[in-house]
């Protein structure tokens, strides 16, 4: 029971909640609940690490959502926790300000049982690959500060893991980079090489097929030979980093911010995540097939 995914859930609309729990019912999640802004940051400073997900409603008494997200930012072990942010509130200034307190995952109320858990699945699913790659970011020796210049080709979705990982420890604050890096890697190669669009991603994840159909088009003749490159350069001012794909680029205008459009969707926030709490600088060249990174060497997390 314990190592099922726990979920808090918080909100103080009796009617609200038993819908959440029916919906949730249906797959192996163990639920808790708090009725107040106040009752959720009690359990979440007493046990920080026991919580996967958090889904937050907007409205309620004695700390409201946005008051319980500022909390949850402070804490350095909290802020991991994904937070779905529950509101009928989906204009672009409201999901920026709740953007910039944290929360990258909205559920727009009314809402449906499979839309409810679509977006559970994403927020956990990212969830579980940034632990990952943050414990084996605390796994490795010491950073590759002497590193001043270097050139890689990737392809696969093992590729995107070992090469995020290991330019993350040229990086100040890796744990911050990685899952940021990781984020413009996998990109290159699901959109840029394979063409997979964003619908189709959207119908993959919800039918927990992404990962198989990456690896499916990696195996077509026409994608054999196609490789991402990323270009490293460490100088004074911090680390540049330079990733094409060999794909026809995107409209990455889209994407570098949320919209409301989107913010309901199972994925599509990586970029703006990238941008926001990864790099310092994030700057799309040419058909946008190619992106340049940057971080300050003083950049703090």
């Amino acid at each position: 029971m314990a190592d099922l995914p726990h979920i808090l859930v918080v909100d103080d609309e009796a009617i609200n909640i038993e819908l959440i729990k029916e919906h949730l019912s249906e797959i192996d999640y163990r639920v808790s609940l708090a009725r107040d802004g106040q009752e959720a940051i009690n359990m979440l400073e007493a046990n920080p690490e026991d919580f996967d997900v958090i889904l937050l409603d907007r409205k309620l008494p004695k700390l409201n959502g946005m008051e319980v997200m500022e909390r949850i930012s402070a804490n350095p072990i909290l802020k991991r926790c994904p937070v779905i942010l529950q509101t009928s509130m989906t204009s672009k200034n409201e999901i920026i300000e709740g953007m910039n307190a944290g929360a990258f995952y909205y559920l727009a109320k009314p809402f449906e049982g499979d839309m409810l858990l679509s977006i559970v699945n994403a927020a956990l699913r990212d969830r579980t690959n940034q632990q990952a790659l943050r414990e084996e970011i605390e796994k490795s020796t010491r950073p590759l500060k002497n590193l001043r210049h270097a050139e890689f080709k990737f392809q696969s979705l093992d590729d995107v893991h070992d090469l995020a990982l290991f330019i993350a420890n040229t990086c100040p604050h890796p744990q911050r980079i990685v899952i940021a890096l990781s984020e413009i890697l996998i990109n290159a190669v699901e959109h840029g090489n394979l063409g997979i669009g964003y619908d189709e991603k959207t119908t993959l994840n919800n039918e927990g097929r992404w990962r198989q159909e990456v690896e499916r088009r990696l195996q077509l003749d026409e994608n054999k030979n196609k490789y991402g490159t990323l270009i490293f350069t460490r100088d004074e001012s911090g680390c540049h980093i330079v990733v094409k794909d060999e794909g026809d680029g995107f409209e990455w205008e889209n994407y570098i911010n949320m919209s409301a459009d989107r913010a309901t969707d199972n994925h599509g926030r990586g970029i703006a995540m990238a941008a926001m709490l990864g790099f310092d600088k994030v700057e799309y060249r040419g058909c946008s097939n190619e992106v340049a990174l940057f971080v300050k060497v003083e950049a703090q997390s």
